[in-house]
């Protein structure tokens, strides 16, 4: 269980995302994950204001949280707004912009000789896509985005309010979004794994994981006491749905692959595959944009190996012209010193030799 902690030193730094539609369960999801009301739930009672589209807005909340023993500095990405115009193409382009952003600023940070030891990376290591439970399908704006952002940070869908839906509805809601991103090749983060590679835990455990996708998210800020325990729960006519239980959701599995289990992978796929994909394209761009763009991946890594030596030659030039200059200060100012103790010299010989005058 994740407990917060006000003023510890910070850990391990884990950025995610969280995507969707009003009233998809967004909100409660993260406040339930942090245990603590993080974001705002967006409260309209005027009714003059009430049909006001206001667009997406992009809100990076911080706090940390102990997860078995370890600090971790977790920013919580909000994007309120998504999915409540009729058009969301300007969505799609903040999202996707915000994550380049991100990428941008590391990259320039590799770039100098001389890093900032306070520079936040901020890359977002993993993004959750809110569906509505609709027990349908994927709609069309939901195998856009994913296809979209999929090439740029992990993806993981999960469904919101899934206890909207029967077990038998839901079983089959789950089978046919996974159809919809195979069918569409969309690149989601499904805890991949090699047999040949890693042992039977780490198999077992991804395997498991897989099978749940896309979780099923039930949330909850509330607590109630059952069997003389208080836990999180919603509360029916016909029953209670306890977050924390894996036959109600499948909160605690998420919740332990996003800040346990998981985390590292994560951090490394985005760092690795996802940020030097995005770090060859666009170095591969700036250097030569006017070549053709076919060219095989191995030359384009090459050519954003020389501009990144070719970035570093000339901070090297500028270092080395400044020590030139400030050398060349300080030999001016070591010999007006010299000057001016040559001239002390001279005058105290003068002074003497008068002294001596005066004696005789």
């Amino acid at each position: 269980m994740a407990t917060r902690k006000k003023g510890v030193k910070k850990g391990v730094q884990f950025t995610v995302m969280v995507v969707g539609a009003s009233g998809t369960g967004r909100t409660t999801f993260v406040n339930t994950l942090c245990e603590t009301g993080v974001l705002e739930h967006k409260v309209n009672d005027n009714p003059e204001t009430a049909h006001v589209e206001e667009g997406i807005r992009i809100k990076p909340v911080n706090i940390e949280l102990e997860e078995d023993g370890v600090r971790i500095a977790l920013t919580i990405v909000d994007t309120p707004g998504f999915g409540d115009n009729i058009d969301n193409e300007f969505a799609f382009q903040e999202i996707l912009g915000y994550l380049e952003r991100e990428y941008d600023h590391v990259l320039g940070e590799e770039s100098r000789i001389k890093r900032n030891p306070r520079f936040r990376d901020n890359r977002v290591h993993a993004l959750l896509y809110f569906i509505p439970p609709t027990g349908h399908a994927l709609r069309e704006i939901d195998i856009e985005l994913m296809r979209r952002l999929s090439p740029r940070v992990n993806v993981i869908p999960v469904i919101g309010k899934a206890d909207s839906l029967t077990p038998q509805e839901l079983k089959g809601f789950k089978k046919r979004v996974m159809e919809d991103i195979e069918h569409y090749d969309i690149p989601v983060y499904n805890f991949p794994y090699d047999i040949e590679e890693d042992d039977e835990d780490t198999i077992a455990d991804n395997s498991e994981l897989r099978a749940l996708m896309p979780f099923a998210i039930v949330g909850s800020e509330d607590e109630i006491e059952i069997d003389g325990q208080l836990v999180r729960a919603r509360i029916y006519p016909w029953g209670v749905v306890e977050v924390d239980n894996p036959k109600h959701s499948d909160f605690s599995r998420l919740r332990s692959a996003l800040l346990n289990t998981h985390l590292t992978e994560l951090k490394s796929l985005t760092h690795d595959v996802l940020y030097e994909t995005y770090r060859t394209e666009k170095l591969s761009r700036t250097v030569h944009s006017e070549q053709d763009s076919s060219m095989l991946p191995e030359d384009l890594a090459s050519q954003g190996m020389r501009l990144k030596e070719e970035q570093l030659r000339r901070e090297e030039e500028k270092l080395r012209e400044i020590e030139l200059k400030v050398s060349r200060e300080i030999q001016e100012k070591r010999e007006a010193l010299l000057a001016k103790e040559e001239s002390l010299r001279n005058l105290e010989s003068r002074l003497a030799a008068q002294g001596l005058n005066a004696d005789f």
